[in-house]
């Protein structure tokens, strides 16, 4: 393990005032993979700790599968899903948080290949609203922009645009939203780039040559010195752009990892690498973050880190979670799971929810000195897809259910 001498001061420093800040957004909602600020942390409070069959308000049927998260914008939660023997028709629906009524249903037809690998599938990418939009995303790489009730805006067809941007295993990197510019990575050995789309017309603004590597991980977005900046991750770099003009700000090559994705958390970025994860700042805006400390003991599997109360977190493919110091990256615990995990954890107060593969959701205290599973909820479904929070409820889905946890929603 390797660490600068400063490391000490990484976390708390006055100089984290010139650094990378975390998206702000309305903590209730959930717009994007990993929530409002793209780490996986929420400020919500009401999420109960110790998880009962009685702690489920409603489950939904949904008409085929999905790794994609659900959002949650007011009092409505989207999800996409796909079906057919090809999986070709592709599906985003709306729900109501309060009872789980389908609100309404849409339905379209891929135009881009459908082939991926049998675990995954083609509704793998997370939709991303901004509040008035839901933006929708496939692995075929059709993208579409819906209003809140349901009617197209505009639909891409990007597959056939780009018709040698895929891979036979399936795409899966989410999309972010960066003002008005929806932002996707369609990265793979034939052909890699990034594309910012227009959000009102979904036409695009700019178009990034990438490594022509297949990446899975998804794009986020940080703030720094006020105005906004994409992280882009790959396996041969990470670099921030210009969400307007698609202009890389920075790019650093020390860094890269093409399945989880980047966590941004006190002005720091802690990425996933091919020798574990690297914790990454820079001493002024614009300027291209060192690499503070990297540690192989804090590899990450499937899924994403998290940073929380001054540690970091990463789980396995086989389930071990380890606590790290996010300061120096020493390795504090590990803790093995009750399973496997593809989704990523998610964050509330002083405790982690993390859903294995099997369905089973694990409730973890992280002040307990080797960290504890105080409380588990068998859901009794494969569970591949990484949860969302919002207004004191958990929303989980698996190929056939979508399931609001928590208390009940009062509308």
């Amino acid at each position: 393990m390797k660490m600068a001498r400063n490391s000490k001061n990484l976390i708390g420093s006055a100089s984290l005032a010139l650094l990378l800040a975390q998206s702000v957004a309305l903590a209730a909602d959930w717009p994007q993979f990993r929530g409002p600020s793209y780490n996986g942390v929420s400020e919500d409070t009401g999420v109960p700790v110790k998880l009962d069959r009685k702690d489920v308000a409603w489950k939904s049927d949904l008409p085929g599968r999905g790794l994609s998260s659900p959002i949650v914008i007011g009092d409505r939660v989207f999800v996409t899903c796909c079906s057919g023997p090809k999986e070709q028709q592709l599906q985003v629906l709306c729900f109501s948080a309060t009872d789980g009524a389908k609100l309404w249903e849409r339905h379209f037809w891929a135009t881009g290949r459908t082939m991926c690998q049998s675990k995954t599938c083609m509704a793998a990418p997370s939709p991303a609203s901004d509040g008035k939009r839901i933006v929708a995303f496939f692995s075929c790489n059709d993208a579409m922009c819906l209003d809140l009730e349901g009617n197209l805006l505009w639909f891409r067809g990007l597959g056939r645009d780009y018709p040698n941007a895929g891979n036979s295993l399936g795409m899966s990197s989410s999309l972010a939203i960066a003002g008005g510019v929806v932002v996707a990575q369609v990265e793979s050995e034939s052909d890699a780039f990034t594309v910012g789309l227009d959000l009102e017309t979904g036409v695009n603004k700019w178009k990034l040559e990438r490594a022509h590597k297949s990446n899975w991980s998804s794009p986020i977005v940080v703030n720094e010195a006020g105005r906004e900046k994409v992280i882009l991750l790959s396996s041969k770099s990470v670099s921030a752009i210009d969400p307007d003009t698609g202009k890389v700000i920075w790019e650093s090559t020390n860094a890269g990892g093409s399945i989880p994705s980047t966590a941004c958390s006190g002005g720091v970025l802690f990425v996933p690498t091919k020798a574990g994860l690297a914790a990454m700042q820079s001493s002024a805006p614009g300027e291209e973050p060192k690499q503070v400390w990297q540690s192989n003991q804090l590899r990450p599997g499937y899924a994403s880190p998290v940073v929380l109360n001054g540690k970091v977190f990463t789980i396995s493919d086989a389930g071990i979670m380890v606590c790290g110091a996010a300061g120096t990256g020493e390795r504090l615990w590990k803790l093995r799971l009750k399973g496997e995990l593809t989704a990523s954890p998610l964050a509330v107060g002083n405790y982690l929810y993390c859903v294995t593969e099997a369905g089973t959701v694990q409730v973890v205290d992280i002040t307990k000195p080797e960290g504890e599973i105080v409380s588990e909820l068998e859901l009794g479904e494969t569970i591949l897809s990484t949860p969302a929070i919002s207004r004191g409820a958990i929303y989980i889905r698996s190929d056939s259910h979508l399931w609001r946890i928590g208390k009940a929603a009062t509308g």
